[in-house]
């Protein structure tokens, strides 16, 4: 414990000129809009996940607010549903990856990587998290119930430093999910790039990937300058598994 504890503080030392230029990150996966409102689901409609199955982008017209964030929707019904109820739509676990949040890292939010289980919306960061997540959906959601006290209480950045250090007594490493997904998909493979961790750590925001396109569709924000899909070139869409090469 020392010796982490040490390695702590050294990485403190080192990344501290990168964390005082970022910040400790935000609270909830969101991103700013152009009237300064912390925006979730990167202006996808919470309620549409229940009543139409599928992501489906909001209107900027059509907004609420719940615990110091905005949402969009793409209806004044939708709307009117989750101010009656806002804790039955909202996302877990302040809309970041539900895989690593049973492991207390706030990394990753892609509004497009979604799952509903048992009456709750979960959002995953990619296509990796959400099939690792799938393994074992109520082990999951049991420690990231668990952590989510204090996850949820610390900014995205520096909570992510500290738990990439301090793992948890259950951590599970890349590798050893891989080889559990990869053992129920025999000749399949997951072709996915979440991007460079220096990135997801310190230089973008949470839903980069999503938003701006890296190694997918880029989403863009509703109302934001980023609204008109030329402004990023479409990319291959390679969220699904494909035939592992021989």
């Amino acid at each position: 414990m020392r010796r982490r504890a040490r390695a702590f503080l050294a990485a403190l030392a080192l990344l501290a000129p990168l964390l005082s230029l970022s910040g400790c990150g935000t609270r909830y996966a969101t991103v700013q809009n152009r009237h300064g409102e912390e925006l979730m689901l990167l202006g996808h409609d919470p309620v549409a996940y229940f009543t139409a199955g599928r992501p489906v982008r909001g209107d900027p017209a059509i907004k609420a607010g719940f615990r110091d964030a905005v949402y969009y929707f793409a209806s004044e019904a939708h709307r009117r549903m989750f101010v009656a109820e806002p804790a039955k739509y909202e996302p877990q676990y302040g809309g970041f990856c539900a895989s690593g949040a049973a492991y207390g890292i706030k990394l990753g939010s892609d509004p497009q990587a979604w799952q509903i289980h048992q009456g709750r919306l979960f959002i995953f960061g990619d296509v990796v998290g959400q099939e690792f997540w799938r393994l074992d959906p109520d082990w999951n959601i049991q420690h990231a119930d668990a952590m989510w006290p204090e996850t949820g209480a610390s900014g995205h950045r520096l909570q992510s430093l500290k738990r990439a250090i301090f793992r948890v007594t259950w951590h599970k490493k890349n590798g050893e999910l891989m080889a559990e997904w990869e053992a129920k998909h025999p000749g399949l493979a997951i072709v996915y790039d979440p991007g460079r961790w220096w990135n997801n750590y310190f230089l973008k925001y949470p839903g980069w990937r999503a938003r701006e396109g890296w190694d997918q569709p880029a989403l863009g924000v509703p109302g934001e300058w980023d609204d008109d899909p030329a402004v990023y070139p479409r990319r291959p869409d390679r969220r699904a598994p494909v035939p592992k090469a021989r």
